[in-house]
């Protein structure tokens, strides 16, 4: 029996080949033929059944055969804000992992402590799209570029449950579990601070508008550990 091959191909449904990058892995790597099954993810949830129609030295076009049906496996969206590591290999480790435990979507966040101002997006793209295929999921999460983190916090007008996790023990904390474990049709937001974790002030505006205070528990954790372990109670809370 062959292993299924698995594609990211946005627009699945109304395109008619691989993007080149996909066609040049199915071609060069697979060596995909006339007649080889294969199965495409859309990225919004369509998961579909196919077929090699024809090949180029640079195409591969294809025929849908069957639509999939995937329902989602957790409620609400998912959402991790995190202030990236000085080492750009811990936040690829953490998106991959995060990618493939299940979630919506991941922002950037340039804090006062953050020793990290710039990210490569593309970069981190290419990482997420590998993990939805390996981990066959239909969604793919949204990623958002850096940006300042009294902005993000301006820009969160949206009803849902926002949370920030720090590790101040002069400002009172809920812990996130119990508060992921509320309201589980919402969308849940949370935030995750740099390595030297989020200022003062920077905890106290985002309390002011609207945040809650939370404690992923009494271990101190590294970032992108945090960051993950937030996705992965998240996902335990609000699993279909």
């Amino acid at each position: 029996m062959k292993e299924a091959r698995y594609f990211y191909v946005p627009n699945a449904v109304t395109e008619t080949e691989l993007p080149a990058d996909e066609a040049t892995h199915a071609l060069r790597v697979l060596r995909l033929k006339e007649g080889d099954e294969l199965f495409l993810i859309d990225g919004e949830g369509g998961f579909f059944r196919a077929e090699v129609a024809l090949t180029t030295s640079k195409k591969c076009v294809y025929t849908i055969k069957q639509t999939l049906k995937q329902e989602p496996t957790w409620r609400g969206g998912i959402h991790l804000a995190i202030a990236p590591t000085k080492d750009m290999g811990r936040m690829e480790w953490l998106v991959e992992k995060a990618t493939e435990i299940g979630f919506n979507k991941i922002s950037f966040l340039d804090c006062k402590f953050s020793e990290r101002k710039s990210l490569r997006v593309d970069r981190i793209e290419k990482i997420i799209i590998s993990a939805v295929k390996q981990s066959r999921k239909g969604w793919k999460p949204v990623v958002e570029p850096m940006i300042p983190f009294h902005q993000f916090i301006d820009n969160c007008t949206s009803a849902g449950q926002k949370n920030i996790c720090h590790c101040y023990s002069e400002i009172s904390k809920l812990d996130f579990f119990t508060e992921a474990n509320q309201s589980l049709e919402e969308d849940i937001l949370v935030l995750v601070g740099p390595e030297g974790d989020f200022s003062f002030d920077e905890v106290r505006y985002a309390m002011e508008h609207g945040f809650k205070s939370v404690t992923l528990g009494e271990s101190r954790l590294r970032t992108e550990t945090a960051g993950l372990f937030a996705v992965m109670i998240s996902q335990l809370a609000r699993r279909v």
